[in-house]
């Protein structure tokens, strides 16, 4: 999909990878949507968009709540009359001890991850079907997902819940022409996470994560994963045994304790 005179939606937008995505977008003539909970950080976003050549429109709202994601859907219709292009961005994976865990700190980890996409995601479907020109529906998920991570079990299952689900939806929204998009990053150094101990031979600039996902947006890739480098490992990782895969996962968590 061409890039420039879109409406686009970004949730998670005053910071980390929506912001930096918000603002690669504004240099193309967009009208941008951009919603978090924290309207200081969006008023700054939406004036480095404006001050870049598009138009920004600032929606506070909380992702984990059903009706205030429904209702910035609609605003953002009210205004622009369509949405084009929605980038689902809200989550966190901080480190958490599985031996130490409550059932709380997982649930909580699953609603943060899986439930603020799947609020928005259903509004967004109800409103593209009604457009000629369907929509395309992104999420920022990552290669967690694809491992469960001794370190971040409950973020890697929150992550493939988002996967297995979006798989499902690619396949029952092609008729509407409504393209389902699951974005990948690696280890992307945001200031949430830049305390976390990542290793830093695989970590990306939040402008680096950006470029890949107007990429991944252009090209409509439906499973884009990024570094190469370590996607090549992920893949190594899941067809290995599994008795050395988790030996080299064991050694990881040691090594950042």
């Amino acid at each position: 999909m061409d890039l420039e005179e879109k409406v686009i939606l970004i949730t998670g937008a005053s910071s980390g990878i929506g912001k930096a995505v918000a603002v690669a977008l504004s240099h193309k003539h967009n009208r941008i949507v951009i919603t978090a909970r924290r309207e200081e950080r969006l008023l700054e976003a939406a004036e480095t968009i404006s001050q870049n050549g598009s138009e920004a429109l600032v929606l506070v709202g909380d992702a984990l709540d059903e009706q205030q994601a429904a209702k910035i859907v609609q605003e953002a219709i009210l205004r622009f009359g369509r949405i084009d292009i929605a980038l689902l961005n809200v989550g966190a994976g901080p480190s958490l001890s599985i031996a130490t865990a409550t059932p709380e700190d997982i649930k909580k980890n699953m609603r943060l991850n899986y439930y603020s996409m799947v609020n928005f995601f259903c509004p967004l479907v109800q409103q593209m079907k009604t457009q000629p020109s369907g929509g395309v529906i992104a999420h920022t998920n990552s290669l967690a997902g694809f491992l469960g991570l001794p370190s971040q079990g409950q973020y890697s299952a929150a992550k493939a819940a988002c996967r297995t689900f979006l798989d499902a939806a690619r396949i029952a929204l092609k008729p509407y022409n409504i393209r389902v998009l699951t974005i990948c990053p690696g280890f992307v150094i945001t200031e949430r996470n830049k305390h976390h101990g990542m290793p830093k031979a695989f970590t990306m600039s939040l402008d680096e994560a950006a470029h890949h996902i107007l990429k991944a947006l252009k090209s409509e890739t439906r499973e884009y994963l990024f570094p190469f480098n370590l996607t090549m490992g992920i893949a190594l990782a899941r067809i290995l045994p599994r008795s050395i895969r988790d030996k080299i996962l064991s050694r990881s968590v040691s090594s950042r304790q």
